[in-house]
């Protein structure tokens, strides 16, 4: 299947491609932020403190989006929106829960070790998102919209 974002003069990108990509970029902001913060930040908590700064991040980047670039999907007003995102939070607790686990086991597993905290978090991201897609396309982005995919 071809992107919907494609437009007049850009090739037409396959839908699981362009949902890679938008990903990896999210994931990219994920950790960034998560990286930004440890940097800045030394005191308790700082491993959860960073992982939620990087899950908050991730997730509102990746709602904006998926909502345009993915399912093409315009709600019919803010009050539209904010539940259509309540959905999208909600699809995504199983998937955070995925990441989540995925990114801690690693730290235990490699005594803190940054780097590989941060696979962990791209492996579990990664299964995550794949999980998500379809959560989403079923539950949260099934019509309603103005320019909603069925």
């Amino acid at each position: 299947m071809d992107s919907p974002a494609a437009g007049p003069g850009l090739p037409r990108v396959p839908l699981p491609v362009l949902y890679a990509l938008l990903a990896a970029l999210a994931t990219a902001a994920n950790i960034g932020a998560q990286d930004l913060l440890l940097r800045l930040y030394h005191g308790p908590w700082h491993v959860a403190a960073s992982v939620a700064l990087g899950t908050g991040t991730g997730l509102v980047l990746k709602y904006v989006l998926d909502k345009r670039y993915i399912f093409r999907f315009r709600a019919r007003n803010a009050a539209h929106d904010a539940r259509t995102f309540v959905l999208y939070v909600s699809a995504g607790v199983l998937t955070t829960a995925l990441f989540w686990l995925s990114e801690w086991t690693f730290d235990h597993a490699f005594g803190g070790d940054r780097l590989m905290r941060y696979a962990g978090a791209v492996l579990g991201l990664a299964a995550g998102y794949w999980l998500k897609y379809h959560l989403d396309k079923r539950y949260v982005f099934r019509g309603g919209g103005a320019g909603a995919q069925a």
